[in-house]
Parts: C-alpha cells; structure tokens; sequence
C-alpha cells in the first residue's frame, strides 16, 4: 500500500462519521447490542468487534489498521506505553521452563522484564552479544521459546542481523520479537526479514508531540489474536481513545517529521564528529561502524539518536557540559519536536561511575525539529565550557 494512502485514508470510512476529515474519538467505555444473540457473540469473541473499549475500540481499531500496514504486518495491538507493548506479548508467549534469548544491553526496562519480572513465573533468559549471530545459535536450547532483538540499540546503537537470525529461529520453532523504536516503520521493517513481532514505543516518532504515552506490537494475525485473548485483556493495558487520536493526527506528518529529523541530526553529528573535544559519535550510519554495512542494508535511514563519547571523559566533565547546555533539554525519551539529552551517568550513583567503562561514559542526544544551526551553536557553547 502506498503510504500516503495508509497515513491519510486506510481504516477511515468517513460517511459513517458525518464525512468529517478527522475521525472522531469514540469516548465510550462500552457499546449497546439490539438482540440477545448479537450480544452473546460479542461476549463470546471480543476480538471480532466493539464490546468493551479495554479491548477495541473504534478510533482504536482505524489505528490498528494503519499501524498494521505501516509495518507490513496482518494486525496489530495498541497499548499504554512502549514497555507494555514489550511485556505483554513475551507474558503471553511463555510458560514456566520456557528460556528466551535477548540481546545484550536492551532499554532498561526490557532488562527488568527479564531479569526480574520473568524469573517469578520460571522462564530463564540468556543474554547474549547480538552482533554475533554465531552466539544466539549456540545460546540455544531445547526449552527456547522466544529470541528477543533490539536492532539498533538505543543508547550503544548495536545492529543484528535480521534474516539471518530469524531463519535460525524458524528452523529451530522459535519466535521472534523485535523494539522497532529507534528506526519506526519507515526506516526499518523487520517483518520483510522474517521477523515475527515488532515492538516500538510509539510515544516516539509516532506520536512525536511529547505528549502521548503508547505503544504498539505488529505481527501476523493468529499470534496477535493470541496475546489480545488473554494477557492484553486481562492485564488491561490498551491505549485511551483520546491518545489513540493523537497518534493518528500525529502519523499524518510521520514522514515530514522523520525526514526533518534526519537532516538536522545528519548536521549535527558532523560538527561533532570533527570537534577537538568529541572522541567518538556513536551512530548507526557512522563510517567507523563495524557493522555499517549491514546497518544500511537493513535500514533507510536513522533519525535523530546518537551518542558521544567526550575524549578524557571524567565525571565532572559529563555533567559540566550537560548542564551548561541551554537548549538542548536533559530528558528520557525521543521522538518529539524538542532536542534532547540523557548522560548515561545520571542512570547511576556517583559511586558506581567507572570511567573506562565505555557505556557510563556515553552521552546520548536527539536531534529534533529545531534548526540545526541553533543546537550546533549550543552544543559549541556547551563544549567550551569543558
């Protein structure tokens, strides 16, 4: 489907709503039914149609679809946040004595599932170096169930390599799940590499207002069906209708917005990869990327994440630049119009920080909506101050 047909068309049958160009937020908790049977049906399968909006929901369901066609993939769920997006399928998907495979380093919430949250229920995880398609084939073991990718990272910007590893998983009856969220559907589209489920926050690029919590999950229907039957329903965990709204205002300028994004943060990481005071600009199109090759076989392009490394990096030099920083706003989270920045240090006690150890000393920024010039001018003003 072309994409301009999905963003701006798709799932919006606009004579059943007044003809109106925006579709309406259907702001119901519940919906009516004329006879007895239809409601027994209703009860008796809700992922058919509207019951109860924990489940589905009209201005959800034109979501749904376009998010669905965006991804190349048969259906999709919407949640209330991207980590929820992340939980409720692998809960769905596992049992006691399962194991899962995850790459190493993944967002930090994604750690907790499976070192925290997964082991109470008995289902162990291996971490492993994602890079080294060889290592998750040797990780594997009768009991695994699920390989879990984030491709790229979003702090250390790692790449795996898709196709290959989803044949590995299909040849062995495993399922395979990805975090989407650093690329989004229009840089990176796992499921043409064989991919099963793709997670993103969709409080990033897809809402990209800073302003909505969500997130959404894409893959074939049967699997989709399975965790909305159970898990999604009865961890409760879907997006509001009034937040499904503003993610379709939002996809309509989806495309703009990225590439938008894209040329600024292409300006921005030239100025620092030539600054004297810069060692290192993590990102995934860098030509110092080992693994740039296969990063653009895999994406079209990479948005507005990366990070730096400062060279002599000390504690007080991180923070002193962070905070000399007029502009750029110290904040979690990207996607939205405003540039942002998170140290890796302020993820830990002073007296955890170790300076030789590459990932506490990295310096993460988005680049946003803002002319380039304009966070060039405060990052040059920041760098002096160090």
């Amino acid at each position: 489907m072309d994409i301009s047909y999905i963003l701006n068309e798709l799932g919006e049958e606009r004579e059943h709503y007044f003809n109106a160009i925006a579709p309406p937020i259907v702001q119901t908790s519940n919906f009516k039914f004329n006879t007895v049977d239809d409601f027994r049906a209703a009860l008796a399968d809700e992922y058919q149609g509207n019951l109860y909006t924990r489940g589905f929901n009209p201005t959800v369901d034109i979501l749904r679809k376009k998010l669905a066609a965006l991804d190349g993939a048969e259906d999709a769920l919407v949640f209330g946040s991207g980590i929820a997006a992340v939980s409720i399928p692998v809960l769905a998907l596992l049992k006691q004595g399962d194991e899962v495979i995850c790459v190493e380093n993944p967002y930090s919430w994604t750690i907790k599932l499976f070192n925290d949250l997964l082991p109470k229920f008995g289902v162990k995880t291996t971490f492993v170096e994602g890079s080294d398609t060889t290592a998750i084939e040797a990780a594997i073991t009768p009991q695994t169930k699920l390989i879990y990718l984030e491709s790229p990272n979003t702090f250390s910007f790692e790449v795996q390599d898709l196709a290959t590893i989803a044949q590995i998983a299909k040849a062995n009856n495993i399922i395979t799940m990805i975090d989407n969220s650093y690329c989004s559907p229009l840089y990176q589209q796992p499921i043409a590499y064989g991919i099963d489920l793709v997670a993103q926050s969709a409080t990033k690029y897809l809402a990209g207002h800073s302003d909505v919590v969500a997130g959404v999950v894409t893959g074939k229907k049967q699997l989709i069906k399975k965790i909305f039957e159970k898990e999604y329903m009865n961890i409760g965990a879907s997006v509001a209708p009034q937040n499904a709204w503003l993610l379709l205002r939002s996809l309509r300028t989806l495309p703009i917005r990225l590439e938008k994004i894209t040329s600024n943060a292409s300006k921005v990481i030239e100025y620092l990869e030539q600054h004297e005071k810069v060692e290192k600009v993590l990102h995934p199109f860098s030509a110092t990327n080992k693994q740039l090759y296969l990063a653009k076989k895999q994406m079209k392009a990479c948005g507005g994440l990366f990070s730096i490394i400062l060279k002599n990096s000390s504690l007080d030099k991180i923070e002193t630049f962070c905070n000399s920083l007029k502009h750029i706003l110290m904040a979690v989270s990207w996607g939205g119009y405003e540039s942002l920045l998170i140290p890796a240090c302020a993820g830990m006690s002073k007296a955890n920080f170790n300076p030789t150890n590459k990932r506490h000393i990295l310096i993460r920024i988005y680049v946003g909506l803002e002319e380039p010039e304009y966070i060039i001018e405060d990052l040059k003003q920041a760098l002096e101050k160090i």
